[in-house]
């Protein structure tokens, strides 16, 4: 039973970050603090990533004692950490089960900058979904289906999760799941990172296979962040096969869609493009990409797949890749290669998955 006539938190409140921001002060004046202590102890959470009670030491003793009994700080449990040999860090995360669907794992990773740029932050990887329903082929995120959205308490425990392995500097949501499929809990997480994190719209990024109706309606909620289309191919026939959720929506439709996004909100998009060896990686795919994006103020960052086992698919070669991108620049499109991190730890683009 709750102390001292603090209110129940209930089920609806299994962490501190669930909790509204003017019942989770009503409950610490309760516990014996202040009204100011409820935004202390979120900002040690978030933007410290101080994840126990005990180390909250701008709190009174008191406090964190009775919190600890009272106010869970977090609904989820990291059950496994796995560590590449780069330095790049995979934390499973399990989640229990929610009124809108059964529990499960997500997995965030923790990206740290190597070489010059060591010591400027590093880069987080989140998932906005347990599980996910896009269910491209060589992806292993979609090879248990989906559970559930993730609530905006548990996205943000991924943000805290992450900032207590070291300072950030960039977040792309890009792990398990489909972004505008959870756009609005994804949204109301956000906006505890720019108030908490310090994170501006400029260091967020959300990948997405672009549902053009979705991206129509986002666009118009002004979303702090930029926008990344994974779209992977330039044909409508082989977009049907390596994107199933969009089978029947016209590439041009999707790009009008991307169009859409920058006339609203003048953020350039990104469009990305795992290259599949022998699959979408031909000079001729290269041309055809260029055809479909030619004119348009967007960059292309091209993704060498990341081995998957069972998946069928199989990384290209440097030399093809090279090519790849060169034709797209000399087509007048600007085009990046992704480095892969933390391959080894199956902590890469594409390998991320509910459970471990």
């Amino acid at each position: 039973m709750p102390s001292d006539g603090a209110p129940d938190p209930g089920p609806e409140y299994p962490g501190l970050l669930a909790w509204p921001q003017e019942a989770l002060e009503e409950s610490f004046v309760a516990l014996g603090g202040r009204h100011f202590h409820a935004r202390v102890a979120r900002e040690q959470l978030l933007g410290k990533g101080v994840l126990d009670y005990d180390s909250m030491t701008s709190l009174p003793a008191r406090l964190r004692e009775a919190l600890k009994t009272e106010i869970p700080l977090l609904s989820g449990t990291c059950t496994r950490r796995v560590e590449a040999r780069d330095g790049t860090t995979k934390l499973l995360l399990d989640f229990p089960a929610h009124e809108t669907g059964k529990g499960g794992g997500v997995e965030v990773v923790h990206i740290p900058p190597l070489g010059s740029k060591r010591g400027q932050g590093a880069t987080l990887c989140v998932s906005t979904q347990i599980g996910c329903p896009v269910a491209c082929p060589f992806c292993a995120s979609g090879l248990d289906g989906l559970a559930r959205n993730l609530q905006p308490h548990e996205i943000l425990e991924q943000f805290a999760q992450g900032r207590a392995l070291g300072e950030l500097r960039r977040v792309v949501v890009m792990g398990i799941g489909e972004p505008l499929l959870n756009f609005e809990n994804l949204a109301l997480a956000l906006e505890q990172v720019h108030e908490h994190m310090g994170l501006g719209a400029r260091k967020i990024t959300v990948s997405s296979v672009g549902f053009p109706e979705r991206l129509h309606r986002a666009a118009r909620t002004q979303p702090r962040f930029q926008l990344a289309i994974s779209l992977h191919t330039p044909d409508d026939d082989q977009h049907d096969e390596l994107i199933p959720a969009l089978r029947g929506t016209p590439i041009d439709e999707i790009l009008a869609a991307g169009d859409d996004w920058f006339q609203v909100t003048g953020r350039e998009g990104t469009y990305e493009y795992v290259l599949l060896g022998g699959t979408n990686d031909s000079p001729q795919h290269a041309e055809r990409l260029v055809g479909r994006l030619g004119g348009r103020r967007a960059t292309v960052n091209l993704i060498p797949y990341n081995s998957t086992r069972g998946l069928g698919y199989h990384r290209p070669a440097p030399e093809d890749v090279e090519i790849f991108a060169t034709l797209l620049r000399e087509g007048g499109l600007v085009a990046t290669v992704r480095h892969s991190r933390g391959a080894d730890g199956a902590a890469a683009c594409g390998q991320l998955r509910m459970h471990s």
